[in-house]
């Protein structure tokens, strides 16, 4: 179990510590499995203890009596491009990334397939809205948020770029396949 301690604001009503500190804390208490990090997980903790180096909080190692001692946190090794490459299977409609499935949302996976299939080409919102959705009568911004949680899904793999004040594209170097014979 690893603990970080990182000062931050004190809000109105929080309890007070149950020891006396220098400073207000947000305390982060990890349940380490034993085995290997999952990715995600090795990022937050790699993410932690660049944290901790700035000198913005502070990192411990705290053994679970429970379970006994356990090892410390490894650092995130480096991803390999093949565990970040995204392969979208059209006739199925499954996102894996490595050997993983994506879970997506019929629009998630239609946004993404959209682009895939037009790289190097900038759409605005309207255009994602009509080509994707079907429709020109929500709110723009419906784009940003389901672009957000692609992301979020596809966390370690940079697949869309952001071009400010014009809309989406495929990323250049976006680690993504289609194919549409499974």
């Amino acid at each position: 179990m690893s603990v970080v301690a990182i000062p931050t604001r004190r809000h109105p009503g929080m309890r007070p510590a149950p020891r006396p500190r220098t400073g207000p804390t947000l305390t982060i208490t990890l349940d380490l499995a034993p085995g290997p990090l999952s990715p995600r997980l090795a990022r937050l903790v790699q993410l932690l203890g660049e944290l901790a180096e700035s000198g913005e909080g502070q990192l411990r190692a705290v053994e679970d009596g429970a379970s006994g001692p356990r090892p410390a946190p490894r650092p995130a090794a480096e991803p390999s491009a093949e565990a970040d490459h995204v392969r979208i299977l059209a006739g199925s409609r499954v996102v894996r990334q490595g050997d993983r499935v994506i879970a997506l949302t019929r629009i998630e996976y239609e946004l993404l397939l959209f682009l895939a299939e037009r790289p190097r080409r900038v759409f605005t919102r309207l255009q994602l809205l009509s080509s994707v959705w079907g429709y020109e009568h929500a709110v723009a911004r419906t784009v940003d948020v389901h672009v957000r949680r692609l992301r979020a899904k596809l966390a370690g793999s940079e697949v869309v770029t952001t071009v400010y004040g014009v809309g989406y594209r495929l990323a250049d170097e976006a680690p993504i396949s289609v194919d549409h014979s499974s």
